[in-house]
């Protein structure tokens, strides 16, 4: 992780790639509580056995959004900002999934700072490019423009 002293030194590191520390596995029991919080019981990642016999994918997958969730806590883990009292999602601009997610994959994640800009609230907003990979997969599980407010 890499720690910048506040939001100016920040806008210095415009067009950096900074990378997650954690690598996070994705576990049926998370899935499933996805699954719970979103009241989306697709078979796809909730029944494993049929899964097996009956998806393309040879087993159970994580949600498209279970992947994009995660988004918040791989960048709370790629960069911090020492003087920042807040920050909180603002929005997305744009999200792919170009790879399925099986349960046991592991998930790491790189994230660009592409745009910095003065936000009427009296912070930042920041505009972020976060591709999510996993471990054995040439393509990425996901690809999103984030978008963040940050407080001094």
């Amino acid at each position: 992780m890499l720690t910048l002293k506040n939001i100016a030194a920040l806008k210095e590191a415009i067009g950096q790639t900074f990378k997650a520390d954690e690598v996070f596995e994705v576990t049926q029991d998370l899935v499933n509580k996805f699954a719970d919080a979103t009241k989306d019981y697709q078979w796809i990642h909730t029944d494993p056995e049929r899964a097996k016999k009956e998806s393309p994918f040879g087993g159970p997958i994580a949600h498209g959004f279970f992947s994009l969730s995660l988004l918040p806590r791989f960048m709370e883990s790629a960069y911090a900002v020492e003087s920042a009292k807040m920050g909180v999602n603002y929005g997305v601009n744009k999200v792919r999934f170009p790879a399925p997610v099986p349960v046991g994959s592991k998930l790491s994640c790189a994230v660009v700072i592409k745009n910095i800009e003065d936000h009427s609230m009296g912070g930042v907003k920041i505009t972020s490019e976060a591709v999510i990979t996993r471990e054995g997969s040439e393509k990425p599980v996901c690809i999103a423009e984030m978008l963040s407010l940050l407080f001094e």
